[in-house]
């Protein structure tokens, strides 16, 4: 766990403790996950410290105050985002626990960029890197590796899944007859994930033909598993996306999943569902591709919703 060194006020850090604690116990957060808010919630601690104010007694100035700090100090857009939704996060648990009056960051408004939908590649980008993986696993000596980096950048797209719900995968996780995934995401929340055909024939031949090979002596239960064995690392995806196209991640490929989906129809709930995103609000950064369809829809089909210069000619 990450120290609040700068931190110097008791109270500050009792509180912070305390939330830590109910982070980890209550809502069953994983360990990167608690370090995130403790670092962020240390920031705004410091922060409060220069101006002789706590945790309990800051006022919406503060937390503005703060927020306006980050932006001069270069801090980017989303990342602010990220920590005022730590910081709403920990001022409600204070709220319930009647610890504090009111919540200093209730009338603060998001930076702007929450609203911007997230980089996606095209669906031509997708399609190659699928089609440059696909061939290397579909020679009739393809490696235990290519089979696997294959299933892997076809189940990261047909799912949508996190890099660290894909290498905390298990083989018992798969229902490839039914064409779905078991997927354990933030907080240990499980949902159901389907996919599709290709997804599932690049698992099949993989579970079929490739895992036998990577399995060593001692049994492993993660269904994707390095060369020596051992279930892969989050950064060790990550390389291999890379290696397939520069300017794709695992994120990015989750966030094509889900443009794509809405791009075709999709309907946000269930991109939500999909996801895996506790709150809809995480899911709108996609609500203006589905009003560009609507619009699209509607001009094509409504009898009086032609284009001016079809109506003038």
């Amino acid at each position: 766990m990450v120290r609040m060194t700068v931190v110097s006020n008791a109270g500050n850090v009792g509180l912070v403790r305390e939330y830590l604690t109910h982070l980890r116990v209550e809502r069953g957060l994983r360990p990167l996950s608690v370090e995130a808010y403790e670092r962020d919630l240390g920031m705004l601690a410091e922060f409060l410290e220069k101006t002789d104010a706590t945790l309990a007694t800051a006022a919406q100035e503060d937390v503005s105050r703060w927020i306006q700090d980050l932006r001069e100090h270069g801090v980017q857009s989303r990342s602010i985002a990220r920590k005022l939704s730590c910081v709403r996060g920990f001022y409600k648990w204070l709220l319930m626990d009647k610890r504090v009056k009111r919540d200093p960051t209730v009338n603060i408004e998001s930076p702007a960029s929450w609203k911007v939908l997230p980089k996606a590649l095209s669906e031509g980008e997708v399609g190659e890197m699928l089609s440059t993986t696909g061939l290397r696993a579909a020679v009739g000596d393809a490696s235990a590796a290519a089979l696997r980096d294959h299933a892997m950048l076809e189940l990261l797209y047909a799912g949508g899944l996190r890099v660290g719900e894909i290498v905390t995968l298990r083989q018992e996780d798969l229902n490839l007859d039914a064409g779905r995934v078991l997927v354990r995401g933030k907080g240990d929340k499980e949902r159901i994930v389907p996919i599709g055909a290709k997804a599932v024939a690049a698992i099949e031949a993989y579970v079929l033909r490739g895992r036998p090979e990577l399995v060593k002596k001692v049994m492993q239960r993660a269904l994707f598993l390095s060369v020596r064995g051992k279930p892969l690392t989050t950064q060790a995806v990550w390389l291999m996306v890379k290696s397939v196209n520069s300017h794709a991640s695992p994120h990015k490929l989750r966030h094509s999943m889900a443009t794509h989906m809405v791009e075709h129809g999709a309907d946000l709930r269930s991109v939500q569902t999909l996801l895996g995103h506790a709150d809809i609000a995480t899911t709108q950064v996609y609500t203006h591709l589905a009003i560009d369809r609507l619009k699209t829809v509607h001009r094509t089909h409504h009898p009086r919703a032609k284009r001016r210069a079809e109506v003038g000619a």
